[in-house]
C-alpha cells in the first residue's frame, strides 16, 4: 500500500492554463498545478529549493521530484512542439492575507 499524497500549498493559479504551438501536433503534456508552482518559485522567483519546499509545505526531496518532473515535461513540450495543459494535482491555495479567492480551500484532481 502506497503512502497517501500530502496536499501541497500553492499561491498562484495561472490564468492561461493551455498553451498551443503553431504546428499541427495535437499531442499534450499535462502539468499539475503544483508542478507549475514549483517552476514559479524556483525558476521565476529564484528561490532556493529549501525555501520552495517550505513554501509548498513539503519535504525538499518531494520538491526535487516535482521540479524535475515539471522540467522534463516542459522540455518535452517545447522541443517536440506539444500542447502544454495545466490541470489537476493535489494542492491547497494558501494565498496572502486579504485575498479572497480560494483561500484555504483544498483541491485534489485526478489526472486522466
Amino acid at each position: 500500500m502506497s503512502r497517501p499524497i500530502k496536499c501541497r500549498r500553492v499561491e498562484f493559479i495561472p490564468v492561461n492554463q493551455t498553451f498551443y504551438p503553431h504546428l499541427e501536433n495535437r499531442e499534450e503534456v499535462i502539468l499539475t498545478v503544483e508542478e507549475i508552482e514549483a517552476i514559479r518559485l524556483s525558476d521565476l522567483e529564484g528561490m532556493e529549493q529549501d525555501a520552495c519546499a517550505d513554501s509548498m509545505g513539503i519535504s525538499r526531496g518531494t520538491f526535487q521530484r516535482i521540479i524535475n518532473a515539471a522540467r522534463q515535461k516542459l522540455a518535452d513540450a517545447l522541443v517536440r512542439g506539444k500542447i502544454i495543459r495545466i490541470e489537476g494535482g493535489n494542492y491547497e491555495i494558501s494565498g496572502h492575507p486579504g485575498e479572497r479567492q480560494g483561500r484555504g480551500r483544498r483541491f485534489r484532481h485526478e489526472q486522466h
